[in-house]
């Protein structure tokens, strides 16, 4: 049933899309709804369409990913620090 409405709706505000963009065209007398509808129209389009969810993509990321490292920041594989007794070298 939810796959009958979505249709509906994508049918209807396709129509309702294509009404204000053939009147802007054509009619002397159109105005600023039909040009909101048609910006508005245009505007969805750029919408990514072939986004999923974070979950269900490939290769996605874990959550958290970026938390766990910066708190790990100060876990490091660098030389360690040089102890407070040591002197400079005069080289």
């Amino acid at each position: 049933m939810a796959g009958i409405a979505r249709w509906g709706a994508a049918f209807g505000l396709g129509a309702l899309w294509w009404w204000a963009v053939l009147r802007l065209a054509v009619a002397p007398d159109a105005g600023a709804v039909e040009g909101a509808i048609a910006a508005g129209g245009w505007g969805l389009s750029l919408l990514p369409v072939h986004c999923v969810p974070k979950t269900r993509a490939a290769g996605a990321l874990a959550t958290g990913r970026w938390r766990r490292a910066w708190r790990a920041a100060g876990v490091t594989t660098a030389s360690p620090r040089p102890r407070s007794d040591a002197g400079s070298d005069p080289s």
